[in-house]
């Protein structure tokens, strides 16, 4: 991924699009906003890194869990060839889509589900993009990524969690690089802090 390409687009990407008339004036804050459902979008520069160390090349097919707003989803579509997005919310999903098309993006699949099994009809994916807290890593996610393929995810309680780089090498086997401490939402479902 070019870096100076990213960063040219994330300062041209408006985040107020993707917000609700009244958090929008807070656009420009680098810190985390509800979007409605007990959901967030996350901190700017921190989406920015996630994409960064996912490292999305112009022929990749990128999976995203966790649609939210759409933000991130637009960051991955404009350097991805295919973006296949999960969001278990049917609003949030709705709206983000509208939002998306709107700006023009003709490069994303959406669908309404339990993001931790990921989209296997879609499958294998060249990167994963995770914005939701899993306890542990989901085997449904590695099984859908490339020997090759890179996984960005955060893991662990629901207190703080450790942003992970997963990557898949030529023999299938799973190698873990630790990035940072973040705080993120819970990824629901089987992988979820509760497992409901």
């Amino acid at each position: 991924m070019d870096n100076e390409a990213l960063w040219s687009f994330f300062r041209e990407l408006d985040r107020s699009l993707f917000l609700d008339d009244e958090y929008k004036p807070m656009a420009s804050v680098d810190g985390p906003l509800p979007i409605g459902y007990g959901q967030t979008i996350s901190q700017p520069s921190l989406v920015a890194e996630m994409t960064r160390i996912l490292d999305v090349e112009p022929d990749c097919t990128v999976l995203e869990i966790g649609t939210g707003s759409g933000y991130q989803t637009a960051l991955l579509a404009h350097f991805a060839r295919e973006v296949c997005t999960v969001e278990r919310i049917a609003e949030l999903s709705s709206a983000a889509q509208v939002r998306l098309e709107r700006l023009g993006f003709a490069n994303i699949l959406f669908k309404i589900g339990d993001g931790s099994l990921g989209w296997s009809e879609h499958a294998p994916y060249d990167r994963i993009m995770v914005t939701a807290a899993a306890a542990r890593i989901p085997d449904e996610l590695f099984a859908q990524l490339k020997p090759g393929g890179r996984m960005v995810i955060p893991v662990g309680p629901p207190s703080w969690q450790e942003l992970l780089l997963i990557t898949k090498d030529a023999h299938g086997q799973m190698h873990r690089h630790p990035v940072e401490n973040v705080r993120f939402v819970e990824l629901h479902g089987k992988y979820g802090w509760g497992h409901d």
